[in-house]
This record gives C-alpha cells, sequence and structure tokens, in this order.
C-alpha cells in the first residue's frame, strides 16, 4: 500500500475511534477503497447519515456517539458539498457506495426526493411528528400529499427586531407631548407651559403606555413612530432591511398569494391574483415614500450592521442575529437594549405571514437499515433538539426546544404561523419571480399588472 494510502487509512481509523467507535464524520469525497471498514466494524450495524453543512458536525457527532451507545449500533455522519447535493444522494444510492440512510435536506427538495425513491414516507414508531410536538409549519413542510416524508429538524424565517433604547425615547418623547401640549418642543420638557413641574408619576405611566404601543402590530403604527419621533442624534431613519431579498419581504403577501397551500404540494391551489394581495402590495409600494431603501445597494448585512451601529431603528431579520446582537452586547459592541418582535401585520384587515424553509431529515429509499434510520431521525430532532441551536446556531423546529432563550421564541412564534416555501418542482423558480416583483413595485411600478404577469408565468409552468 502507498505511503498516501497508509495515511488516509490511518486518518479514517483515527475518525472512528476519535468518535468512540459510535460515530464520527466522514467526507464523502474520499474514495472507497480508502475507508474500508475494519473487521470489527462489522460487529454492529452501520447507518450513513449525510449532511452538506459544516456548522451541523459536532452536533451530528455527539448525537451519533450517544445513539450508537445506547442502541449499540454504529452512525457515521458524512459531510459532502451542498452543490448538487440531491444528485450525490442518487449516485451514492446507486452504487451504493457509502449510501446515505438518512440525510439532511431542504423542505422544498422534498417532492423530488419523494419522486426519484430518495425519501419514502416516515415509520414513526414513537409518534414524534405530531401537533403536540412541532408547529403546524413544520408539519407541512415534511407534507408531501398528505404523507409525511421527512422529520423536522430546524427552520429559518424572518422577525421584527427593533432597538429597545430608542423605542423608550419615543415614548418618553410621546408622553411629555400628550401632558405639556403643543409647548412641549419650545419648553423645558420637565415643566408645564406655566412652569410647574411635571408629575414623575404621571410622566412614568404615560411614557410606559406609550412603549406598550412602541412595538408596531401593523404598518400603520409603523408609520406613527416615523412620523413623531424626533430622532436622536447620529439616527438616520426609523428602519431598513433587505427590500431586494424576498427572506425579508414575503412577509407582505404570504397569507394572500398561495402557491400550493400550506403544504406547497397542490397544483390546484394556486392563488396569485386576488385583492388581497394587491391591496398588500400597495401599502408595501407606500413604504418606499417613508423609508427611501435603495432596493440595488441595501443588503442584509448592510441593513444589520446599520442597526448594530444605532442608526436605524427597526430591521428585519432571519434567526442568525440572536446569536449576533448576544454576542455584540455581551462584548460591549452595542450599548442598546434590543429587542425582537413578530412581524408587523399590513394593516388592520389584511394579516402578514412570514416565509419559512424547513431543515429536515429524510430516509433514502434505498436503505438497508430503514428501522434504524427512522429511529436515529426521531431521536435527533426529538431528544437532541434542545443542544441544537447551542451547537450549531441553528434555530430548533420542536416547539418546546430552547424556552430558555427569549428572543429565539420569538422568532418560533413567528414560525409557526409562516407559510413553508413550495416544493412543488414547477415551482421552483417562483421565489425568483417573486423576488424580481416586489422590486419592481418597491421602485414604483403597477401593482396589478406585475402581480398578472406573475401569475401567468407560474400558470405557465404547472399547465394552466
Amino acid at each position: 500500500m502507498s505511503l498516501k494510502r497508509r495515511l488516509a487509512a490511518a486518518a479514517v481509523v483515527a475518525a472512528f475511534t476519535a468518535a468512540v467507535v459510535y460515530g464520527g464524520t466522514l467526507d464523502v469525497n474520499t474514495e472507497p477503497e480508502e475507508i474500508s471498514r475494519p473487521s470489527w466494524f462489522d460487529r454492529k450495524d452501520t447507518i450513513y447519515f449525510w449532511y452538506s453543512d459544516e456548522a451541523m458536525t459536532n452536533f451530528l457527532n455527539s448525537a451519533a456517539v450517544a445513539f450508537g451507545e445506547e442502541k449499540d449500533v454504529h452512525v457515521i455522519p458524512v459531510l459532502t458539498s451542498d452543490s448538487q447535493y440531491l444528485e450525490a444522494v442518487n449516485r451514492a444510492s446507486v452504487q451504493e457506495e457509502q449510501m446515505p440512510d438518512a440525510y439532511i435536506i431542504s423542505h422544498d427538495l422534498l417532492e423530488k426526493a419523494y419522486l426519484a425513491g430518495l425519501a419514502e414516507e416516515i415509520r414513526d414508531e414513537g409518534e414524534v411528528c405530531n401537533a403536540n410536538n412541532f408547529p403546524a409549519a413544520a408539519l407541512s413542510a415534511v407534507s408531501y400529499h398528505g404523507k409525511t416524508v421527512a422529520y423536522p429538524l430546524s427552520f429559518e424565517t424572518s422577525a421584527l427586531i427593533y432597538n429597545e433604547t430608542y423605542l423608550q425615547e419615543w415614548a418618553l418623547q410621546s408622553a411629555q407631548k400628550e401632558l405639556l401640549g403643543d409647548g412641549a418642543e419650545d419648553g423645558d420638557p420637565a415643566e408645564d407651559s406655566e412652569g410647574i413641574p411635571l408629575d414623575e408619576a404621571l410622566l412614568a405611566a404615560k411614557t410606559e403606555e406609550y412603549f406598550q404601543q412602541a412595538i408596531p402590530g401593523n404598518l400603520e403604527d409603523l408609520l406613527t413612530i416615523a412620523d413623531t419621533f424626533d430622532l436622536p442624534e447620529g439616527v438616520e431613519g426609523i428602519m431598513k432591511w433587505a427590500v431586494s431579498d424576498i427572506f425579508y419581504n414575503y412577509w407582505i403577501v404570504g397569507n394572500y398569494m398561495i402557491v400550493g397551500g400550506d403544504a406547497g404540494d397542490d397544483e390546484s391551489n394556486i392563488q396569485i391574483v386576488n385583492p388581497e394581495t394587491i391591496a398588500c402590495l400597495e401599502a408595501y409600494r407606500g413604504l418606499n415614500q417613508f423609508f427611501f431603501i435603495e432596493s440595488d445597494t441595501v443588503t442584509y448585512d448592510s441593513a444589520i450592521q446599520d442597526f448594530m451601529d444605532g442608526k436605524i431603528v427597526f430591521s428585519i431579520a432571519t434567526t442568525d442575529i440572536v446569536d449576533r446582537l448576544a454576542k455584540a452586547k455581551e462584548e460591549g459592541v452595542i450599548a442598546f437594549d434590543y429587542g425582537v418582535a413578530m412581524m408587523p401585520m399590513v394593516s388592520s384587515e389584511l394579516k402578514s405571514r412570514s416565509m419559512s424553509v424547513t431543515n429536515a431529515v429524510a430516509i433514502n429509499s434505498y436503505s438497508r437499515h430503514k428501522e434504524l434510520a427512522n429511529e436515529f431521525a426521531a431521536y435527533l430532532v426529538d431528544e437532541c433538539a434542545d443542544s441544537l441551536y447551542e451547537r450549531t446556531g441553528k434555530a430548533p423546529a420542536k416547539t418546546d426546544a430552547g424556552q430558555d432563550n427569549g428572543p429565539l421564541q420569538i422568532f418560533k412564534l413567528e414560525y409557526a404561523r409562516s407559510i413553508p416555501l413550495p416544493k412543488m418542482m414547477e415551482t421552483g423558480n417562483f421565489w425568483l419571480h417573486l423576488e424580481r416583483l416586489l422590486a419592481k413595485v418597491w421602485n414604483g411600478e403597477e401593482v396589478t399588472v406585475q402581480v398578472q404577469e406573475l401569475a401567468d408565468q407560474i400558470r405557465a409552468q404547472t399547465g394552466g
């Protein structure tokens, strides 16, 4: 054996040993001859578990070790490139080389996986996938034509973030204006027009009353703050977000622009042109008059940086912001208090609904260890859910996981009412078309024309 192969074989054995014999991460690109199993390895059943996000490595290795010890089996996590990931799963399944018995997949690819025979209805013997453990959005995401074809593991969605310190300032300003009347801007904010000091208890009570209104319930509330807030020095505006990115805009139309229903798999349930969608988009177009965001220059990172620099009061963020802001606060990078809130409604009549993407665990139909693969998948999404966020930064789909993290729980509430990205292959580019539509509407183009063009495009793709 060549030196290169001896070193490769030694590295594989070391990897197995480091995982206490029960688990360890392999690279799918390693040649099969180089990862031939030692004789002791055949003494126990072995399943391979594929994933494509390196951030999951420590979490999966730990789960593989614990499950392996409990069940007296081997679980081998296999990290593979996310480039044409599903195609790689298919290729390995056909060639039976490190065939994945189970693997992590984005829910919107589940139709493709199921029809290709790479996923099947789960055997949920422990009855893990139910409404007691997961919100409706998670269960819809892993459903295909009424069958549960994967286990929900983690999710991504968007929520509103706000500078609490600034909102306290707005609440104080509003309370002073109410108690002092029109003279509030000209005189001492601590005294009325006759020089009599304001009652501190009354001012505190009014300030708290306004602060409770500071988290906008709808866009009108948000615009009220924009109209009435005398911004502190250095603050450039009320709100900024990535208006060119569908993940931070979908909430505007998510409750009314339906593509495939809640499960995103029903070709007969496509509702794009309707009065509610038109009204929501008209309201969205009107926001540009207040916030003046350049759709081609403001990115997610630039908007979040402006928020962290104290230049804006509100922004829209995904779950990564929870850890990002917590670390910045701990390290003294930001001095202000902040919070996370659910996305506001469009109006008192029109609801909003964020988009979500669920990472799920699918069972390979080609697996020779389906029962064991199902057991590990259920174990991963259920018993390991509490450690998922801490080890990976991924938000667990399980309802009761991470309850001690307040900001993360707000994202989970938003996730619970979200609409999963459609999984129909015919509408795979729907979000790209919608992203372009939202950019055009934001920049002032006529709403009805744009919505009709999108409807015609999707109708052509789905055969009407």
